[in-house]
């Protein structure tokens, strides 16, 4: 095993079992989240994957303001598709005052159909002894946001790519709640710096708005005791001039 896959290996060890501690130390705390979304499609920041329906399972744990967990995409046809995802992360909210509040976050990117064994975790560019391209199975990114208060609760986040990507991609969002009656609403716009080495992770090599929608979600109530919560998000990317009307049920 090579040595920047070991120290991967076991800063994920390290985490994992420190927060696994703290997690028994302070059970009435944790927060655990086991559930499954269906979407006619997976849009992700204006991008259409696979242009099928998609089943994405969740599973992570919360406690004291750090979340880690685990979520997946998988697209529902007949053929294997190297879109399936699986993604990894870490995060930490802090609240400031007048309940303002900050996250950051690191989110390991997977795409277990596209051939690269999952514990290669070397960077674009290594290469095998004989100069042969052997690029990792990960793609890492790092993120930062900030919610205003509930007089103003407009979020503005922003992430770059910083492992296994030539371009450092970078994605900014500013998200707007609103309610109205029994519905909510979040108003987005997402844009992308761009990047020449690597426009095809966004589809551009310039600044560009890539992702604009609202999207509204509501509890549809079945019976009494139970409910499924339906989303609705109507997406444009100016940038590829196309737009999606995407529908989903939590469970």
């Amino acid at each position: 095993m090579k040595a920047s896959r070991l120290i991967f290996v076991l800063i994920c060890w390290l985490l994992l079992s420190s927060g696994f501690s703290s997690a028994v130390q302070a059970q009435s705390e944790v927060d655990m989240t086991v559930g499954v979304d269906y979407f006619n499609r997976y849009v992700w920041r204006g991008l259409d994957f696979a242009n099928t329906p998609s089943l994405q399972p969740t599973l992570s744990l919360g406690f004291d303001g750090f979340e880690t967990g685990i979520w997946g995409a998988y697209t529902l046809s007949n053929q294997q598709s190297e879109s399936d995802e699986i993604d990894f992360w870490v995060g930490y909210t802090h609240e400031i005052e007048n309940a303002i509040s900050i996250s950051a976050v690191i989110t390991d990117y997977y795409f277990p159909n596209v051939g690269i064994d999952f514990f290669n975790f070397n960077n674009y560019d290594d290469e095998l002894e004989d100069g042969t391209p052997d690029p990792g199975a990960h793609t890492l990114e790092a993120g930062l946001s900030l919610t205003g208060p509930e007089s103003f609760p407009v979020t503005v986040s922003g992430y770059i790519n910083f492992h296994n990507d030539a371009g450092n991609n970078t994605y900014f969002q500013i998200d707007y709640p609103v309610k109205i009656n029994e519905t909510d609403l979040n108003i987005f716009m997402g844009a992308t710096g761009g990047s020449k080495d690597n426009s095809g992770y966004y589809g551009t090599d310039d600044l560009q708005v890539i992702n604009v929608g609202v999207q509204a979600s509501r509890e549809i109530v079945v019976t009494e005791s139970f409910s499924v919560p339906l989303n609705i998000s109507f997406i444009v990317n100016p940038n590829a001039e196309i737009s999606y009307l995407v529908v989903g049920f939590s469970f």
